[in-house]
């Protein structure tokens, strides 16, 4: 196959939603469409045996949510589809916005009964950054949710982007009988199944046609047809410009822990979503079908398999095609590094690639050397854009409990920090370990991460501090005086660079105040 070919088969979209929409059961039941897995498993459950395949770390298994992203591909009608499930939980944000950088478009997914939650309104924002086109799916209709014409109001309101429902329920909760699939014209029957694929569908022939009465109630008949009418009368027929310019987001209505109007999605999203866009870099715009390879870091995890203590590196393909085992130039560091080792991913299930096209996601196994926004190329300078790291909102000092480990402490907090999830800062005086993160739950992720990956015992106690600004100045004697006279309150980040930590913000105003020439930052660009 041509590289031309090779991209127009690829579709890579994130999965994104409040807490609790159901993103991980989505992620699942695309899956067992798309025949990568037989039973899909469930993220709360005690009748299904089987867990959920993108929720794999202890933590995740234990209290039914998703903290770190997961990638997984699978191969659907002739199409190579790579799925990136991001956690929903806000304290996990930043890892979905770097994931966001990572995907050509996007699937939301919006629960029927809550509507439009504030973490969807934030992540939504961070699409329209980037214009990445936006397909909804509203969840959970097996519950008696609200009217579905509310529903597509509060998106349009709240979320900023005209509307286009491409199924239709007919009825919901305990009333609920099929779906009606404008985009193909045809009926879906509704029977609830948890792990099975649903195959019943009714070929009709558009919304007259009599086969429907034979099939529904006559009640259910005359509100469908009434419903499809107003659909019809209020939207636009989809323009598919329209959404791949971000424009327009078309809704897809169903119940994913039933299996039920899945398929409907995955069918329209294949024929529409964009195959792998063009990037910007520092110096340039790279498109896809460019012969030299390049891509970026968009994340590490650690330990993804507990025997061996190993470090993956997710990169995004961006252009020409990846070979395992070539030497590529990696930006930053200003060298070339040579990746043996390259892996495809099924959530942890991995598989060593050859060769990989732009669109596709890789793990490459890394000792260290590759950081979150690193560029990978076949020689070239730029960068590629758009990788931020913010100040953290919350920090607490790191207490050792056993002195015995102190070894396994340091590199766990090293290796814990490479994957973004928090910040650690080293105060000049005294060492003290302070580390700052963007929610509450990620100090109890890393205390449990810690103990049963690295069995290193740990506690965060509360810190007086407000905000970690990092600082520079183009007059050296002025920062020399301003390190001296707050010694105290100096600390180092990860790579060695300067912070003040201030304890709170009319502290921090005072000060910069009191030293014009010492400029504050809030962000530090990775």
């Amino acid at each position: 196959m041509t590289l031309e070919q090779e991209i127009q088969k690829r579709r890579t979209f994130g999965i994104i939603a409040h807490p609790d929409a159901g993103k991980t059961t989505l992620t699942e039941k695309l899956l067992l469409f798309g025949g990568a897995i037989q039973t899909a498993g469930a993220v709360k459950s005690n009748k299904i045996d089987v867990g959920t395949r993108s929720d794999w770390m202890e933590i995740e298994k234990q209290r039914g949510i998703s903290v770190a992203t997961s990638v997984m591909g699978f191969d659907y009608k002739d199409l190579k589809i790579n799925i990136l499930d991001t956690p929903g939980h806000e304290d996990f944000a930043e890892d979905t916005y770097r994931t966001l950088t990572a995907v050509d478009s996007v699937i939301m997914v919006i629960d029927c009964v809550k509507g439009v939650e504030r973490q969807t309104e934030k992540l939504m924002e961070v699409c329209r950054m980037r214009n990445t086109p936006v397909l909804c799916f509203i969840n959970k209709l097996d519950r008696e949710g609200r009217d579905a014409f509310e529903l597509l109001d509060e998106i349009e309101e709240k979320l900023g982007i005209n509307v286009r429902p491409m199924s239709w329920p007919i009825g919901m909760g305990k009333s609920l009988r099929g779906v009606f699939n404008i985009f193909e014209n045809n009926l879906n029957l509704y029977e609830p199944s948890k792990t099975k694929k649903v195959t019943d569908v009714v070929e009709i022939k558009g919304i007259d046609d009599p086969e429907l009465d034979k099939r529904l109630p006559a009640s259910a008949v005359k509100t469908l047809r009434e419903e499809i009418e107003l659909v019809n009368g209020v939207y636009d027929p989809l323009d598919v410009q329209k959404y791949l310019n971000g424009e327009v987001a078309p809704v897809f209505f169903g119940s994913a822990v039933n299996n039920f109007g899945v398929r409907e999605l995955l069918d329209c999203f294949i024929q529409i979503a964009p195959p792998p866009v063009a990037r910007e870099t520092e110096e340039r715009k790279i498109e896809p079908n460019e012969r030299k390879f390049s891509g970026f870091i968009f994340k590490i995890h650690a330990n993804m398999d507990p025997k061996h203590r190993n470090r993956i590196a997710f990169a995004r393909i961006c252009s020409g095609t990846f070979h395992r085992g070539t030497s590529y130039y990696n930006v930053r560091h200003d060298k070339q590094f040579r990746f043996s080792n390259a892996t495809a991913f099924m959530a942890q299930q991995k598989e060593t690639v050859d060769e990989a096209f732009p669109g596709d996601i890789v793990g490459l196994y890394d000792t260290g050397n590759l950081k979150i926004g690193d560029t990978l190329t076949e020689g070239e300078k730029g960068l590629y854009k758009g990788i931020p790291s913010f100040s953290p909102e919350l920090f607490r000092e790191v207490i050792n409990l056993d002195a015995m480990k102190s070894k396994q402490l340091e590199k766990g907090l090293n290796q814990l920090m490479d994957e973004g999830v928090a910040q650690l800062f080293t105060f000049e005086m005294g060492a003290r370990k302070v580390v700052g993160t963007v929610g509450a739950l990620q100090f109890e992720v890393l205390q449990y991460r810690l103990l049963n990956e690295y069995n290193a015992k740990a506690r965060f106690d509360h810190v007086n501090i407000y905000k970690a600004c990092w600082i520079s100045s183009k007059n050296e004697a002025k920062l020399d005086a301003f390190i001296k006279d707050k010694y105290r309150h100096i600390a180092k980040d990860k790579e060695g660079k300067l912070v003040f930590m201030a304890e709170s913000k009319a502290w921090l105003q005072m000060v910069q105040d009191n030293f014009p020439e010492v400029e504050f930052h809030f962000i530090s660009e990775f």
